[in-house]
């Protein structure tokens, strides 16, 4: 066996042109492998298969499956359509798998298992190999990645329980493809860290890199975040990615940006106040640790419970910002401060500090829950909710969309296209 790890290209689009325009870019820079993801085999058919066959004469072909019944069927039409390779799904019944096998040995494909879903992954990979498959699949399912639980431990078992190849799949990157290797990966599988880079080539030689010398290469996108790198992933996306992400999430109804260029981003500390009672919020400003986004139900109108002085004050205890279902006032002197201000409304009027309301209970602002701990993200398009159970996966699923449009935006300035051409979206409008 060559004691060259080979990188897989996971072409996982659903148009065709779009797949063949990023693999001749991505390809001739050290791709061994190149695969027909399932979405483009789903929308293109095997025809995919053909194309990059007759593209690329000089690599070896995978047709990603996910074959779950009819084995020796899907495995022959992989087969015939011009694939070296192929995938069966583990989770399938036992005589589906070796149907599969069989059908790779007759028709001169390898077929490999994927154990995604699998609970006795190591079992089954030592039954696969016993049955011949050629390779096993460990595939972190992309739910599973945008939640941050990211882990090379199953890839390790595994891959010390049999002797045929283990390919690795799911969250790889320039950063942590060397440990997949070192955890006994023999084929590298990627996708969105080179299909959603803006330049496809580079993102190929730096993961290349990675592998052949076995070391970090530093990336800032495609990597999936904890609890920890929360604050920096929803830095660095918008509202409009976070509303793209969770299936067009709409912002807080009315809450209008004060601040313009000034983004909010921080864990929530609630407030709720009758409309012009301004002690609850004041009072909460002592209450907030560092970071920190003041949410306040006032009402939903004036007269304002915040100004410039609170906003200063804030700005000293060092918040993120505040945002307000009521009024604020001083506006002129308040978007001269590095504090993000949100509000229905503004207004030259105050009321008195009677002290109504509570701090640290849910609240209902813009039309929607908010709780302490919720995470909350604003910018000049509008403010967005993270329920703190979800945040993770929201924030990662918003820099998933932003490294899609990063991508996106590269192939309409480099093919002085549209957004329409781009996307095919003539191709995809709904029928009937």
């Amino acid at each position: 066996m060559s004691d060259r790890v080979r990188l897989q290209l996971a072409l996982d689009f659903v148009d065709m042109s779009r797949a063949m325009q990023l693999a001749s870019l991505a390809v001739p820079e050290g791709i061994d492998i190149v695969e027909a993801g399932t979405p483009l085999i789903k929308s293109e058919g095997l025809d995919a298969v053909r194309q990059l066959r007759k593209a690329f004469p000089d690599k070896t072909i995978l047709a990603d499956m996910k074959t779950a019944d009819a084995g020796r069927m899907e495995m022959e039409c992989a087969a015939k359509a011009g694939a070296h390779m192929a995938i069966c799904l583990g989770s399938c019944t036992e005589p589906t798998i070796r149907e599969s096998i069989e059908a790779g040995h007759n028709y001169g494909i390898d077929v490999g298992v994927d154990v995604l879903g699998v609970e006795d992954y190591v079992g089954l990979a030592r039954k696969c190999e016993q049955w011949g498959a050629a390779f096993i699949n460990v595939h972190l399912p992309i739910d599973e990645q945008m939640q941050g639980r990211i882990s090379f431990e199953k890839l390790r078992e595994i891959a010390q329980a049999v002797s045929i190849p283990v390919a690795a799949a799911g969250g790889i990157h320039s950063e942590n493809v060397a440990a997949a290797v070192e955890m006994g990966a023999r084929i590298v599988i990627v996708g969105g860290a080179i299909t959603k880079a803006a330049d496809p080539a580079e993102a190929t030689r730096r993961i290349r890199q990675a592998i052949d010398t076995r070391a970090k290469v530093p990336t800032e996108l495609f990597r999936r975040a904890g609890e920890e790198g929360l604050r920096e992933v929803l830095l660095r996306v918008s509202s409009a990615n976070l509303s793209d992400g969770a299936h067009r999430l709409p912002c807080l109804d009315g809450i209008r940006c004060r601040t313009p260029g000034v983004k909010l981003c921080g864990p929530a500390l609630t407030v709720r106040t009758a409309p012009g009672d301004w002690s609850k919020p004041v009072l909460a400003i002592d209450q907030a640790s560092e970071g920190h986004v003041i949410v306040i139900d006032a009402g939903g109108r004036p007269p304002a419970v915040w100004g410039e002085l609170a906003s200063q004050s804030a700005v000293m205890r060092k918040l993120s910002g505040v945002v307000i279902d009521g009024a604020i006032r001083d506006w002129d002197d308040i978007r001269k401060l590095p504090l993000a201000a949100f509000s229905r409304d503004v207004c030259s009027h105050a009321g008195e500090p009677k002290g109504l309301g509570e701090i640290g209970q849910p609240v209902r602002v813009g039309g929607q829950r908010v709780e302490t701990g919720d995470w909350v993200l604003g910018d000049d398009d509008g403010v967005v909710v993270l329920p703190k159970a979800r945040a993770v996966e929201m924030a990662n699923r918003a820099q998933d969309v932003l490294e899609r449009e990063n991508r996106i935006r590269r192939e309409i300035v480099d093919g002085r296209s549209s957004l329409g051409k781009v996307l095919e979206l003539l191709k995809w409008e709904k029928q009937g």
